[in-house]
């Protein structure tokens, strides 16, 4: 009887740029804590602490693209902190954050789009997250989110879009027209307009380790409807293994808040017209002003979880943004509803794991009889929702439905292995095919990816 395999090998990451990564040592993949995976259909991206390398390795024998971030300050030892990939359906790119809180935007041929600075600080995480969009209501959620200690921005997808279009388009325009090139690469920083964001503290119960936007939340009670939005944020640390905070568009905390935000700056600028009038302007200095972080909008806590010694490591969002699942210090692991900040779920023994929200075709059979095709297309509705653990002192990948189902599999995975996944991508609509959410296995030893199979 054959051996039944539940992973479908892909293609083979090794060459010798690898060697810059670490390769060749055993646990390479897995040990380095500077060493950062960003996945996207037929392509990878590592990246260490000043060196970004995307390999692909599907379709042919692959390609290979080196990035050399040439903005990173060695005065504050400034270093590649996240690393992912934003696709649309036309463009791909590279987002990039660092060490001093900065965020690099670049092409595959390694141009630097944009570089902005978001808050002081370290960037954790960025994600990105969107659903399919709804041609009968016109209504989608596209976000990129920035996690820092105790800090978490929204990028909005649309304004990324935009952002992103015009730059290729005048990147096309300079290429068939060279005399209008008037991109100077050393003043990069202000030679493009910059993304409108959000940024929000989110410290209140202590640093956090990772953060999440889980989505667009009611407003508070007795508040008044407006068109302004709220958003719910999930975030987990040292001090608080969980908490959640209540995210406002409004920056204004209170109605003299408003009236000084308004007056106070109107004042300053009067005085300083007059004064000019008065005294000599002093020469213009070539030196760049400090860069400082955005204004803080309104954060207000919902609730908090504390479970001392216990400290929330990191965070995992299923697609819709409803499920979270949450690792801590002490090998359990937490599915969180986040519409109800109530945990639903528990896990215990899993040191070190790594979470993934996965969909599996667990009812393939009763949707091939109540079809009449041959070529029958599964739809969304065929597909359930489960949680793929990586336990690496266990040397196992386990499959569980959501959310209270069984243990559908049990992979065995060789030392050294890293679970991966696509980020979302935007731009598509309910009209194109369903692709389900699939994971990746990456062999750091051999170098070989592979699919997990979504069938039972």
């Amino acid at each position: 009887m054959a051996r039944r395999t539940f992973t479908t090998e892909l293609g083979c990451i090794a060459c010798e740029e690898l060697a810059d990564f670490g390769a060749g040592k055993e646990g390479w993949l897995v040990d380095n804590p500077n060493l950062l995976c960003a996945l996207d259909s037929h392509s990878l991206a590592l990246a260490n602490r000043s060196i970004i390398l995307v390999l692909g390795w599907a379709g042919s024998d692959g390609y290979q693209a080196k990035i050399r971030p040439s903005d990173l300050s060695p005065i504050e030892a400034e270093y590649i902190s996240a690393l992912e990939w934003l696709v649309f359906d036309e463009i791909k790119v590279l987002l990039v954050g660092t060490s001093c809180g900065y965020l690099l935007i670049y092409s595959l041929s390694g141009d630097l789009i944009l570089k902005q600075m978001i808050h002081p600080g370290r960037i954790i995480k960025i994600r990105v997250h969107g659903s399919k969009r709804d041609l009968s209501h016109g209504s989608s959620f596209e976000e990129v989110s920035i996690a820092m200690p105790g800090v978490i921005a929204r990028i909005e997808g649309s304004d990324m879009q935009n952002t992103l279009q015009k730059w290729f388009q005048e990147s096309n325009a300079r290429f068939w027209d060279p005399k209008s090139d008037r991109w100077d690469m050393e003043d990069s920083e202000n030679s493009f307009e910059k993304l409108a964001y959000q940024v929000w503290n989110v410290s209140k119960y202590g640093a956090c380790a990772d953060a999440a936007i889980t989505g667009v939340m009611p407003p508070p009670l007795m508040e008044l409807q407006s068109s302004e939005r709220y958003f719910c944020a999930v975030t987990v640390g040292e001090d608080a293994v969980i908490s959640a905070f209540r995210l406002s568009e409004d920056k204004s905390r209170s109605l003299v808040g408003a009236i000084l935000s308004k007056v106070v700056p109107a004042t300053f600028s009067t005085i300083a017209s007059f004064s000019k009038l008065i005294w000599r302007s002093e020469p213009k200095t070539s030196k760049k002003p400090d860069v400082k972080g955005q204004a803080f909008a309104r954060a207000s806590p919902l609730t908090c979880l504390k479970d001392h010694p216990r400290k929330g490591e990191k965070l995992t969002l299923s697609p819709s943004g409803t499920l979270a699942a949450i690792t801590d210090s002490l090998g359990r692991i937490l599915l969180l509803d986040t519409q109800a900040l109530v945990v639903v779920r528990l896990w215990k023994g899993y040191r070190d794991a790594n979470c993934l929200f996965m969909e599996m075709l667990v009812n393939r059979d009763t949707a091939s009889s109540s079809s009449n095709s041959i070529d029958y297309e599964p739809s969304k509705n065929d597909y359930c929702l489960c949680l793929a653990i990586h336990a690496p002192r266990k040397g196992i990948v386990e499959i569980w439905q959501m959310r209270t189902g069984r243990r559908l599999r049990t992979i065995r995975c060789t030392k050294g292995s890293k679970l991966l996944q696509p980020s979302s991508r935007f731009g598509s609509s309910m009209a194109s095919p369903y692709v389900p959410l699939e994971v990746f296995l990456l062999n750091g030893d051999s170098g070989q990816i592979s699919v997990i199979n979504r069938t039972l």
